[in-house]
């Protein structure tokens, strides 16, 4: 689905280029003149990222920020800041006032774009913890979170070690942080000990840029530093490298000209940020691993996916984002069961479930919700992305056959029915089963899609074996049934 982003610009020539160029890029805008009029507008209308100037007629920038977290909370949306001077001063400042990110003037498109894209990747990532940890908290199994320590073990990365090390002397004065000066092999080696991890990794210039966007793509990889903070140093003359360190994970950049208090704002930020996502889903997990979890997969059960589902449903009818919903069924299993025996058949759905689990989105829901029955939540999801997800679930599940207990292959598929608007659980499910009973009366191993809301012609039906076409659009008198 489309994403919402809110302009606040006095000048009527900024907001028409600033629609220009995210209407390329697929999102939806709405410009507003003066700091109130935003305000209004984030209380009457979702907004997934605010694109601010630094300054606005009729109050603060400060206090606009302030007023929208106000407003919102916890869901208040990242707040892309537009400066008229990119001095370390005016950054600092800005940042101050309450600023996610900074651009400065002129604006460009692609270092715009990049900065959203980054913005909202993190932003989704909290919602979807958030959203999660409500539901745990609608079943009673939430825990109450841990408060943050103060002290945070820091990297000052930089193949440079003479340069790493006055970027930690000019910042360790300020901050209780314990402050280590790595090379960028000693940044890898200090993830093979969790007690040495890191929280928050700076990678400095001076080192070749491919070399630091090769340790970033590692950081991101490794169990013990996926999630930690890494804040990318770049300088006025290298921003395609700062794109493309965001693009690639990074958490965020500074400039090589930063105040040493500008530094350690950005590395505490990413500090709180990491260790509030890592309390609710320390929180999430402790209160549900026993609770709302299948036993043999390892899988939300029916129990977590509905209460999950009721809060979908209201958050859909409250943003205007329909939410899809996808039913899986394994194809033929009572006749492994019967012919293999239940080991088998365990041995199917743990591998099915670890299929599935290897090819949803990080927001979505896998849930184990019957005998050999699975169910997949797509939070802000289109008729479009939803039948998409589905055959790519299909064909995941079906590229290779899953080992029996006896050494032979099995080969495996699923029938899928899938649903999107934002109706109830319970109506979107009904919907999401009869299509799949009409999938399994098609022949098995496709995915037959009913839309709950907006079909006003007919259902759209869409198969194919492994190897063949991808999914297509059947609408019309013959979609109820596919031959294969």
């Amino acid at each position: 689905m489309p994403r919402r982003i809110l302009i606040v610009d006095a000048t009527a020539t900024n907001r028409i280029a600033l629609k220009a160029m995210l209407g390329v890029a697929g999102y939806e805008t709405r410009a507003v003149s003066q700091g109130q009029e935003g305000l209004e507008a984030l209380a009457s209308q979702t907004v997934d990222a605010i694109v601010v100037d630094v300054t606005l007629p009729d109050m603060r920038a400060s206090d606009f920020c302030a007023h929208a977290r106000a407003v919102l909370g916890d869901a208040a949306p990242p707040i892309l800041m537009m400066i008229e001077n990119g001095t370390p001063e005016a950054r600092l400042d800005a940042l101050r006032a309450g600023a996610t990110a900074l651009v400065s003037r002129p604006v460009q498109r692609p270092w715009l774009l990049t900065h959203l894209r980054a913005l909202l990747r993190a932003s989704e990532t909290r919602a979807e913890l958030r959203r999660r940890s409500m539901t745990a908290a609608r079943i009673g199994f939430a825990e109450d979170q841990a408060s943050f320590a103060t002290q945070a073990r820091v990297a000052i990365v930089s193949s440079d070690p003479l340069r790493a090390r006055q970027t930690a002397r000019r910042i360790r004065s300020l901050s209780a942080h314990k402050f280590e000066v790595l090379t960028p092999m000693g940044a890898l080696m200090a993830t093979d000990d969790p007690d040495r991890a890191p929280e928050v990794f700076m990678l400095c210039c001076g080192a070749d840029a491919e070399d630091n966007l090769t340790l970033l793509s590692e950081l991101r990889t490794r169990r013990d530093t996926k999630r930690a903070g890494i804040v990318v140093e770049y300088t006025s003359r290298a921003r395609e490298y700062g794109a493309r360190a965001l693009d690639q994970g990074a958490s965020d950049l500074v400039r090589d000209d930063a105040l040493p208090d500008e530094v350690l704002l950005h590395l505490d930020r990413q500090l709180h940020l990491k260790r509030q996502a890592d309390a609710l889903r320390a929180s999430v997990e402790a209160g549900l691993a026993m609770a709302a979890h299948d036993s043999l997969t390892g899988l939300f059960n029916r129990r977590y996916a509905m209460r999950y589902l009721e809060d979908l449903a209201r958050q859909a009818r409250e943003t205007g984002r329909p939410y899809g919903l996808l039913v899986l069924d394994v194809d033929h299993f009572k006749a492994i069961n019967d012919a293999r025996g239940h080991a088998a058949g365990d041995m199917v759905l743990t591998q099915i479930a670890r299929r599935l689990s290897d090819s949803i989105r990080d927001g979505d829901l896998l849930a184990r919700i019957g005998g050999e029955e699975f169910l997949v939540a797509l939070p802000s999801s289109s008729d479009a992305d939803a039948l998409a997800a589905a055959e790519r679930l299909r064909r995941a599940v079906s590229a290779a056959p899953v080992p029996a207990p006896d050494g032979s292959a099995l080969p495996i598929t699923v029938s899928v029915g899938a649903a999107c608007g934002s109706a109830a659980p319970e109506r979107m499910l009904a919907l999401a089963d009869a299509a799949l009973y009409r999938a399994k009366d098609a022949g098995r191993n496709c995915v037959i899609a009913a839309d709950p809301v907006r079909a006003p012609k007919t259902e759209r039906a869409a198969a194919a074996m492994p190897g063949e076409a991808p999914l297509r659009d059947t609408s019309g008198p013959t979609s109820g049934r596919v031959a294969h």
